[in-house]
């Protein structure tokens, strides 16, 4: 990439992106205010709101959406006819879960063999400085050739959907040509990747209960119905014997055409354990992207510290369920509860609530845009050709825009690929990464803009 102006200035500028990220990172903003003060979140917006004021961004705003959050958003001109691209992000961050398992500390970007570590560097406050990379890079080469919007949401990783219902409230303010989502991740790191599905998914509760109040368990166990050990049996309800998703009524067959995912290389980016076996049915791109995949991802019970001899009278837990495309999310959901509800043993009470929803995506690679991208990650990623892949996460607002803006074209990109460990502790991002797919990202726009 060294003899392209726009590399070279990339290139230079990795210093100040390292400082920024630094600060970007040191913000808690976990969109879960029960959890973490909302003045985390409130700081990390408004420093990218200064950050859009400083780069020459007009009608910079925090949005007040209504799931309680701020998205940030700004405006840059470009030529008179130019054509509007938006650019996406997301400033809110998953929780660190336990700060002790990190190796350096979660809200303090650390650079350790090569990569910069901490929560969010790629998932997704990376994603808003590649943003500011490449339009820095086309700034001292000639300027930025399209209209650019910068929308920076602040509840992402929550699910609550503060800025789709925005959006749909404001269908004016995100209008764009082409939408570019800097919120998914190479296949792996140097092999240049654009996202073209994405899995929905649905957060619901459910809640057993069983007794009035616990029981002493050598008075009343063996009889007493454990409200627990009804959960367990209902949860381990949702996965058949090899542990593919079994859920009444939700097909679990589909095919993955394209890129494919060897079980070595999967078992060695997920850290399997040896002689743990992988899960389900199908090849590992089946599983993983077009097929749904259910988890529960909490529980509470008593902890086992602590832990006194009784029969429990409630448990509760919190079920994911990650929905393929061609499959309704609300759909999903409906047939997820009647699921739990169905499944639940010996009479025991059952409630299910929904608490987050978000539908699968697919994207229309014939688009211009696509040769546009291929062509810029040609000059980032010298020798190698764009891969089309999928995501097994969900970005939400991908369908949103989709339905508001039908002849936009829409691409995902970004920071998180496999080493990243986005979600997990020791989260990283890759500076090479970050350099290269700025570089894609300038590129993508000067091509976009000629196309």
């Amino acid at each position: 990439m060294s003899s392209n102006p726009v590399a070279e200035t990339v290139a230079s500028l990795m210093p100040r992106a390292k400082a920024e990220l630094t600060e970007l990172v040191a913000f808690k903003s976990v969109a879960d205010f029960d959890q973490f003060p909302r003045s985390e979140s409130e700081g990390a917006a408004n420093w990218v709101a200064d950050a859009l004021r400083t780069e020459g961004f007009q009608d910079v705003a925090l949005l007040d959406t209504p799931d309680g959050t701020q998205s940030v958003y700004g405006y840059l001109p470009g030529p008179e006819g130019a054509k509007t691209v938006l650019l996406y992000a997301h400033y809110d961050v998953q929780p660190p879960l336990d700060e002790a398992a990190w190796t350096t500390p979660p809200f303090e970007l650390t650079e350790r063999d090569g990569r910069w570590y901490g929560r969010g560097a790629a998932d997704c406050k990376g994603g808003v400085i590649m943003h500011l990379l490449a339009l820095r890079a086309l700034k001292a080469n000639g300027g930025v050739p399209v209209n650019v919007k910068v929308i920076a949401e602040g509840s992402e990783e929550q699910g609550t959907g503060g800025l789709e219902r925005y959006a749909e409230q404001h269908p004016e303010l995100l209008a764009a040509d082409t939408i570019v989502i800097g919120d998914a991740g190479n296949f792996r790191v140097g092999l240049p990747t654009v996202t073209t599905t994405l899995r929905g998914m649905t957060l619901v509760h459910v809640q057993v209960d069983t007794l009035e109040g616990n029981l002493h368990s050598g008075q009343f166990g063996g009889a007493a119905p454990d409200a627990l050990a009804a959960l367990i049996r209902v949860l381990d309800s949702l996965r058949a014997e090899d542990g593919s998703t079994t859920i009444d009524g939700l097909a679990a067959e589909t095919r993955w055409e394209g890129l494919e995912y060897t079980q070595d290389r999967f078992r060695a980016d997920a850290k399997v354990l040896d002689g743990v076996e992988l899960i389900g049915d199908g090849s590992v791109a089946d599983r993983i992207w077009s097929r749904p995949a259910v988890t529960v991802i909490g529980i509470d019970c008593p902890p086992v510290v602590g832990a006194t001899p009784s029969v429990q009278a409630s448990a509760r837990a919190k079920v994911s369920l990650r929905v393929p495309p061609g499959v309704d999310a609300a759909e999903a959901t409906k047939l997820l509860q009647a699921h739990l509800e169905a499944h639940t043993p010996w009479g025991a009470q059952v409630r299910t609530e929904q608490v987050g929803q978000g539908q699968a995506f697919r994207a229309d690679t014939s688009s211009p845009a696509y040769q546009a991208m291929a062509d810029a990650m040609a000059v980032a990623y010298p020798g190698e050709t764009m891969q089309y892949a999928g995501q097994g996460g969900s970005i939400p607002l991908c369908n949103t825009l989709a339905g508001l803006y039908p002849q936009a074209e829409i691409l995902l990109i970004g920071l998180s690929e496999p080493e990243a460990q986005i979600h997990a502790v020791n989260e990283s991002v890759s500076p090479e990464e970050l350099e290269r797919l700025s570089v894609a990202e300038a590129m993508f726009l000067r091509n976009y803009a000629a196309s």
